[in-house]
């Protein structure tokens, strides 16, 4: 199985429990931001990411190219609680 048939069932059996007004909500937030064009502006794999600077949780501003000297750089974002 591959990740992509992996992660569409795990979609489809969240989706079989969540609420229906909780999948609807969550359909139509997925048409807006399809429907917004940002799509086309997401990075495609192996392409290089913009520089860019962004807080920690504590406030603290971290540079990506300064980052970059130290070694490679993975950025990884945290909604927070579901």
């Amino acid at each position: 199985m591959t990740l992509n048939e992996t992660l569409q069932q795990l979609k489809s059996a969240s989706r079989s429990k969540a609420p229906s007004e909780a999948v609807t909500i969550m359909t139509q937030a997925t048409e807006q931001l399809k429907d917004s064009g940002i799509i086309g502006m997401a990075l495609n794999p192996g392409m290089p990411a913009p520089e860019f600077e962004l807080p920690d949780w504590q406030g603290n501003n971290f540079n990506s190219t300064e980052l970059l000297t130290k070694g490679a750089l993975i950025l990884n974002f945290y909604r927070g609680s579901w």
